[in-house]
């Protein structure tokens, strides 16, 4: 892989920041804009299917890296940020067309009656922490794993594996627990 110069590096920097505020401002916009008439149910199984193969896919680079298979390892990681994009889009497609699901309301009621809440207990805390946790590192992994990407593009490799500590469990984890969320709230989709 050719490396990138320090002039492109400045502006990729900047990219990073830029995309690091303007994409989780425009998914909660996006949240607000409804497009009615689509049948779009299948998306979340679809969805929660990528988070699955992100999670395969970065447990595979990390591999390849210890193994020192270096083009394998940039190819798996360059995978796994197609598969993280091709995810939003389809999370944001997804949200754009369909009412939220509330965990718990098996009738679609969009509320929870006393006897819903008693079925789903403590669950629904459980649940509630993987989604909101999913939901906030979802964030935050965005210029983590995008700066830990231009720190291995620069060739600033000691720099690249001291972010990588951080970059590749917060990743990981946004891709299992959206998995785990997808499987908690799915009996509830209408």
């Amino acid at each position: 892989m050719e490396l990138m110069d320090q002039s492109k590096a400045a502006s990729a920097k900047k990219l990073i920041v830029a995309l690091s505020v303007v994409i989780p401002v425009a998914v909660a916009a996006l949240f607000k804009i409804k497009i009615g008439d689509y049948n779009l149910t299948f998306l979340p199984a679809v969805y929660a299917t990528i988070n699955a193969l992100t999670a395969i896919v970065l447990i595979g680079a990390l591999r390849a890296v210890k193994a020192k298979k270096i083009e394998l390892h940039r190819g798996l990681i360059r995978f796994a940020l197609l598969l993280s994009s091709l995810f939003l889009v389809l999370y944001v497609v997804y949200h754009m067309t369909s009412d939220s699901t509330m965990y718990g309301d098996t009738n679609n009621s969009g509320t929870l009656d006393i006897l819903e809440k008693a079925k789903v207990g403590a669950m629904a805390y459980l649940y509630y922490v993987l989604l909101i946790s999913h939901i906030l590192l979802s964030v935050a992994v965005i210029p983590v794993v995008l700066f830990t990407y231009l720190f291995a593009w620069q060739g600033n490799y000691e720099k690249h594996k001291k972010w990588t500590k951080i970059a590749f469990p917060i990743w990981l984890y946004v891709a299992v627990s959206g998995v785990i969320v997808y499987f908690m709230i799915s009996p509830y989709y209408g």
